[in-house]
């Protein structure tokens, strides 16, 4: 098991009761693959740098994991279809 930090910026339209929802999907996501949350930590509505698909902020979500190194690539292909989700970055810590 190694460490990673998982950050992912969520549409900013989304209430809270679905950011919640998507931010439990993704935990699940590592729990079933092994892996361990260590920490939650949502940052919220901030302005982005720049316009992606076309928006101009986001909800940010930060959070510190446990998991196979091998279950990278699949929390990736995962995020990546995930609709709500802006732009996301894994990074091994």
């Amino acid at each position: 098991m190694r460490n990673y930090e998982v950050i992912f910026i969520v549409h900013p339209d989304l209430d809270e009761n679905a950011l919640s929802g998507i931010v439990d999907r993704v935990k699940s996501w590592i729990t079933d693959a092994g892996g361990a949350i260590d920490k939650v930590d949502i940052w919220g509505r901030r302005r982005l740098a720049y316009a992606i698909r076309k928006q101009r902020e986001g909800q940010y979500v930060f959070l510190q994991a446990q998991m196979a190194p091998a279950f990278g690539a699949e929390l990736d292909r995962n995020l990546r279809f995930l609709e709500p989700v802006i732009r996301y970055s894994i990074t091994a810590v």
